[in-house]
């Protein structure tokens, strides 16, 4: 029996991170993870995809360099294996770096699978055998997630990818069906199709990235559109067979039946938690198909067991697993501090950009607010114009009452940098006269918020008075 304070069964970012701040406040902690640590995300998910998304950039400016005043002597290429070993290799430093910070933070790593045999006691099975852990405070579940399985009718046929595999292809192949437009899926779409892979996305419901203000998802499909990706909404496929030279998909469209060749077809229709096996029963933890319910202390319905990132079943984002774990053995240890999801930002990192954070359009009009909504867009930006990237905007959604900003919505490029104005903004309940009271440096894409702002009281500086629209 070994006996620590803190258990944490799972090493992925939430796991990790909450092994981390668990040693940094003083405690004993043991992490059981039956592969490498990072999880998925460090793995085989954001760190790796972004790794292959730098590539296609870089690559996509080459084509585009007299533009720039630039001229090529020689033609410039993709080389697979090598974008492919580059990724490899940020994947292991950054393995090791976390590896390195456990040590040096004096956490126990155990390697192996582990499940509840009584509330704070697991039973972890290694490769020498198995031993039982207790944890005389608390036990933090970060068990993650996996691809969600689809029920269809040859979705078992060689050439059918999940996430994993897409990432690690030993060549690209000519043709790409996606079935899923969330944001695993467009990520993917701009990838390949920088590549030169022929991509169709197919999405069930009625835009891209559904989950996000229904104008990025609209700006994302135009801009795919433009570079030959086929896009279809409101569509699904039904079935996939094996033909001679690969795929073929038959898709359900608003104008009929379709059928879709192609040499792959990828999968990317979600994430499950991973509840299952666990021993949750015995730990008496309430759980279903969806997730471990957990307050926003991380805590689940046993005293003591808490519970963070996606096998709760919130959102499936590693900042959020990241911060859940902080906030799981913060309380853990005596401190009363709590996960507040206003300010999460969703970023998807398409060429450009696109990042949300706060209510969408929609939803805050489902919220009866009055708005006041202000776009301005990229081509108006000075700094953009410079980048060569002008396809996007700044979108800001503010309530009319106080003036309360209630959202920012960007596609450009760095949206994933910029959206953290927004975010510190809803956090401190800003309105929109305090983004435009704020100085932002020229020439900078960060000026676009400020006329946004600007814009949604219909005074944006840069934009034509007519073209403006406030108070909606």
């Amino acid at each position: 029996m070994v006996q620590t304070e803190i258990a944490i069964l799972g090493g992925g970012p939430g796991g990790y991170v909450a092994a981390l701040r668990a040693a940094h406040l003083g405690a004993r902690v043991a992490l059981i993870e039956e592969n490498a640590v990072g999880g998925v995300c460090l793995n085989v998910g954001c760190i790796p995809t972004k790794a292959l998304l730098r590539s296609a950039e870089v690559y996509r400016t080459f084509r585009r360099a007299e533009a720039f005043g630039l001229r090529l002597e020689g033609r410039v290429t993709p080389d697979w294996p090598a974008i492919q070993r580059r990724k490899e290799a940020i994947v292991r430093q950054l393995v090791g770096g976390v590896e390195l910070l456990l040590r040096k933070a004096g956490v126990q790593v155990i390697r192996g699978r582990g499940r509840f045999v009584a509330p704070r006691v697991l039973e972890v099975t290694t490769a020498d055998g198995r031993e039982r852990i207790e944890a005389v405070r608390s036990i933090v579940i970060a068990t993650g997630s996996r691809p969600a399985p689809l029920p269809l009718p040859g979705l078992d046929s060689a050439g059918v990818l999940d996430s994993t595999g897409a990432l690690g292809l030993d060549s690209l192949p000519r043709r790409l069906l996606i079935i899923g437009g969330g944001v695993i899926g467009v990520e993917f779409a701009d990838l390949f199709n920088a590549f030169g892979v022929q991509v169709t996305v197919v999405e069930m419901l009625d835009r891209l990235l559904p989950l996000m203000d229904a104008d990025l998802g609209a700006a994302l499909a135009w801009t795919l559109g433009q570079r030959g990706v086929q896009v279809h909404v409101n569509s699904r496929v039904t079935r996939v067979e094996a033909v001679a030279g690969g795929l073929r998909a038959t898709v359900a469209t608003p104008a009929g039946e379709l059928p879709l060749e192609a040499d792959q077809v990828l999968v990317a229709v979600g994430r499950w938690p991973n509840v299952e096996n666990l021993g949750l029963e015995a730990a008496g933890v309430h759980y279903d198909r969806s997730g471990i319910a957990v307050d926003d202390r991380m805590q689940t319905n046993v005293p003591g067991l808490y519970a963070v990132g996606d096998v709760t079943g919130g959102p499936q984002l590693a900042h959020v697993a990241m911060r859940g774990g902080e906030v799981a053995v913060e309380n853990a240890l005596g401190r009363a501090t709590r996960l507040d999801l206003k300010t999460v930002p969703w970023c998807v990192y398409t060429d450009p950009e696109i990042a949300g954070v706060g209510l969408s359009q929609a939803q805050a009009q489902e919220k009866g607010y009055e708005l006041q909504v202000g776009r301005f867009p990229l081509n108006a930006s000075g700094r953009a114009l410079t980048y060569g990237e002008t396809d996007g905007f700044v979108k800001v959604v503010g309530e009319t009452r106080f003036g309360e900003l209630l959202g920012l919505h960007i596609v450009a490029p760095h949206a994933g940098e910029l959206i953290h104005e927004g975010g510190l903004a809803l956090a401190l309940e800003a309105t929109l006269d305090e983004l435009i009271a704020t100085l932002h440096g020229h020439p900078t894409l960060g000026e676009a918020v400020r006329e946004a702002a600007l814009a949604a009281r219909g005074e944006a500086v840069h934009l034509p008075r007519q073209t403006q629209t406030a108070g909606r």
